[in-house]
Parts: structure tokens; sequence; C-alpha cells
């Protein structure tokens, strides 16, 4: 998995989708010139062109009238789904579902909004209007036994991606449990409607590509359990609602805005007002917002900024916000490197009137309710910025809890946030150490050495077995004190991480 993961850190959830659904289409027209499907190469070619035309361009125009950044990952993506989902063209009037489709689901992320954000997968509630509107159904085709190795395997790689695996699974158990039950009930074939529901349907398409969606499904653990449960119980065509029969997107619509109903979501366009130098490759990007919105100390927000050749990486990154509810800004911190991506190099030049999306506010890494519970934050470089939100709201409420930060930076120049650090020091009474892993950087007094170890945490938290642990920065990091905490005996559930290899 460590293999998996260091490749999959490599690219952004988005541009792996891109490529996922890219190979879907090319080994689709592939064994269509093989005779092992039917549609033939040229009619899943000429649909798939048509509809990213047609979803570019709709895109084009609705940012413009919108005043909208435009983000074209997100049209193409859009366009490739609808590709395989819609029976490649064979006629003339099929080119007209095509536009439909294809307009639909670009104007729903624009019209059917609440609060700039939009509320239903794009690709589903176009075909799911077009159903009801205009009688033309999705077929799903892409649910067919010749592509479900690639889909399968492809999709597990996204579902590791962003990291929505119990969503997926919780989905995928309650769809079958519901099929095997309204089978059984009746009197149908059993093995022939699972063989159906596996190898011949969108199940697995629709778990991991759309299900998946983050704009549309919940951010936070316990609440995408339940948005799983609600989707597969709905997912079986026996189900029927009011006379009408279930299919793939109308589950997936009503459970996006059952996910808007228990997970509120934002989209903002803020302004940047201030950047700060916290050393050579560490800053700190200050914004103020347009209205004021709630979310918790330790959350993150995903940052759209749209640029000019962007890179493999794409445009969209997610940040965990440095900055506390309690304040009036919104503030991130940001690692740079000599050979940073192209999102990276944009935010260099950014200003005031740089247009710039946030939104999407999510994430479990964030303070108990039990304020009795003794804490130790863990941060490796930029992992210090959810430990600083929740710090200064701690600080700003006068909330004293018994905390531990152990923060380790390569370079003491780039140590951050020290203003907030030394408040929580003095007014909260929060223990701080600094360790150095650079062995030929000056070390200034105080400060210890070296990596953080499970021999380090032991002496500095000797009553690390009542602690509960919350680790943030990279991968490898991460990963290296959960394994040293492990042998130090504590509990999975004591250990909460803030690191997003889905997001990167």
């Amino acid at each position: 998995m460590n293999f998996i993961d260091s490749f999959l850190d490599r690219i952004t959830m988005y541009r792996l989708l891109l490529y996922y659904l890219l190979v879907l289409i090319g080994a689709a027209m592939l064994m269509g010139s093989l005779g092992y499907m039917v549609y033939s190469p040229e009619a899943i070619a000429l649909g798939t062109g048509y509809l990213l035309l047609a979803c570019w361009i709709t895109n084009r125009v609705f940012s413009y009238a919108f005043e909208a950044p435009a983000n074209p990952e997100s049209s193409l993506i859009t366009a490739l789904i609808l590709a395989l989902i819609i029976t490649p063209p064979a006629s003339m009037q099929s080119f007209v579902f095509l536009s439909a489709a294809a307009g639909l689901a670009i104007s729903s992320k624009y019209i059917l909004v609440i609060r700039k954000q939009h509320i239903f997968n794009p690709a589903a509630v176009a075909v799911g209007l077009t159903a009801a509107g205009a009688g033309q159904s999705a077929s799903w085709w892409v649910g067919n036994a010749q592509l479900f190795p690639i889909v399968l395997i492809g999709g597990l790689l996204l579902v590791r991606k962003v990291r929505r695996g119990q969503m997926v699974a919780v989905f995928l158990a309650t769809a079958l449990i519901m099929t095997i039950v309204l089978t059984l009930m009746h009197s149908g074939g059993l093995s022939a409607t699972l063989r159906n529901f596996t190898l011949h349907s969108s199940l697995f398409f629709l778990a991991f590509v759309m299900l998946t969606e983050p704009l549309t499904s919940p951010t936070r653990v316990k609440q995408q359990r339940w948005y799983g449960v609600l989707a597969g119980a709905l997912f079986p065509p026996q189900v029927h609602l009011l006379g009408v029969y279930s299919t793939p997107e109308l589950a997936l619509v009503i459970s996006n805005a059952f996910s808007y109903i228990i997970s509120p979501k934002v989209r903002l366009l803020p302004k940047l007002v201030q950047r700060l130098a916290w050393g050579p490759s560490v800053k700190d990007f200050v914004f103020v917002p347009e209205r004021k919105f709630k979310y918790l100390p330790g959350q993150y927000m995903e940052w759209t900024l749209p640029h000019k050749q962007p890179d493999s990486r794409g445009s969209r990154r997610y940040f965990t916000l440095a900055s506390s509810p309690t304040e009036d800004t919104l503030r991130i911190g940001v690692k740079f490197y000599d050979k940073g991506s192209s999102f990276k190099q944009a935010m260099l030049s950014m200003d005031r009137g740089t247009p710039i999306a946030a939104g999407q506010v999510g994430g479990d890494f964030t303070l108990p309710n039990d304020r009795e519970r003794k804490l130790v934050f863990i941060a490796g470089g930029i992992g210090i910025t959810p430990f600083r939100s929740m710090l200064k709201y701690l600080v700003d409420t006068n909330d004293k809890r018994a905390i531990t930060l152990l923060y380790s930076e390569r370079d003491p120049a780039d140590l951050a946030y020290h203003d907030v650090l030394r408040d929580a020091q003095r007014q909260l009474g929060i223990k701080v150490i600094y360790t150095l892993t650079d062995q030929n950087a000056q070390s200034p007094a105080g400060m210890r050495r070296g990596k953080i170890t499970p021999q380090m945490i032991a002496e500095e938290v000797p009553d690390y077995d009542k602690c509960l642990f919350y680790i943030s920065g990279s991968h490898t990091m991460v990963k290296a004190i959960e394994t040293g905490l492990h042998s130090l005996g504590v509990h999975e559930h004591d250990i909460k991480t803030d690191f997003f290899p889905g997001y990167a």
C-alpha cells in the first residue's frame, strides 16, 4: 500500500479521475474494434468528442455569464462520465439527447445551487431530467462484463485516493442486501440477479466515480456512512417511490439532496489581503471571505485557482485552514519547493484581484467534545496549520486543555506561527517541544534534534497511554508516527491523522 500511496500522491484526485475515464473510453473503443462490444469505436469516439466540445463550450459560457472561475477539468470529467452512461450516437436524434445532457449537466453547476455551491452530481441530474422531460434515459453501458476489470481496478485506486472507502463499502453492502431481499420477496432468480448486479449494471461505476464526488457527498465519515446507506437502499431497480421505479441517477440525486441537508456546503470567492513569509519555503496566505460561514478548527477547504497551462496536478488543491472560526479572515499555510507545481507558482503570483474560489468545508480532524481528555499534537513541517487553527480557537475562547505539541521541522527558519504558539503556552499552559531534523542546521537553545520517535514521545509525554494523538504532516511522517505509537501500545482509536493523499 505504501507503493500505491506513493504513486497516487503524485497526482490529484481530479486528474486521476480524468485519466481513469479516458482509459475506460479507450478500452471500450479497443474492445469495440475487436468485436467484443456492440458499439463501434467510431460511435464511441464521435459521442465522446461531441460531449467534450459541448461541455467545454457550455462551461465557458456559463463561467463568463456568472463571473465564476472556470475549471476546464470539471467540464472534461462531466463530459466523459456522460459518454460512458449515454449510449453512443447512432443517428442525428442521438445528438439532440447528447446536447441536452451536456447543457443540463454544466448548467446545473451554476443554476441548481445554494450559496454558489451546486447540490447534485451534474451527470446524474442531467440524465435524470432528460428521462423525466423527454423520456430519453441513460443506458449506463459502461456497466458490462468486458469493462468490469478496468472499472474495478481503476475504481479501487480512485477510492483509495479520495479516502471514501467506508462510504463505498457501506453503499455496496446496502445495495447487495436490498437486492437480495427484494429478489427473494418477488420470487426472482437470485443467481441471475446477482450476476447482473455485479457484472452488468451501473453499480461499481456509480459507486467509484459518482457517489464519491467530493462536492456533492458529505465530508465527514459518520455522515458518509448514512449517505452510502441511503444511496444503496435506493439503488435496486425494484425500489419504487410514489409509483416511480428507481434508476441509478435518481438514487444518486436523492442522496445528493440528503447530503446537502446533513452536510451543508459553502462556496466563497475570497480576496487575498496579505501574504506572510515564515521562512524560505513557508508562506501564509490571508484572505477576506465575502461572508461569515461555519467551520470547526482543524477542518479543510478545497481551493480552485484557474491559471494558464496547469500541470498534471491541475488547478484545485485541498488545504487545511490555519485560521480559527473566531477570526474574520481565512488563512492557509503553504510549503513551497524549488520545482513546485503550476498551482503553487500561480499562488506566488496572486494579488488582491486574482480570482480564487474556496469551498467544501470538511474533515474530522477536530477537537474532541471531552474537554478533560489529554491531547498530544504532532506536527511535521506545514502540518502545523491545523494546530494553529485549534490553538488560536482555544486561546480566543479561553478553553484550557491539557495539550502537548511536538513540532518537527527541517530548518528552524521555517518554524511557523510562533505568536499563536507563544500565546497558547502563556494563556493555556500547553507544552511545546520543537525538534529539528536537519543535523547540520544550527539549533537554537531549547530545541531537540532528530525526528519524532516513540522514545521522544515517551520522554515528553510519560502518560501517553492516556492521551488522544493528532498527527499532521507528510504521508511518510504520518505513517512512521502511527507505527511508532502502535509499538508503544497506543490504540488505533486514540490516533487521528490529518494528511490528504486523497486530495494532494
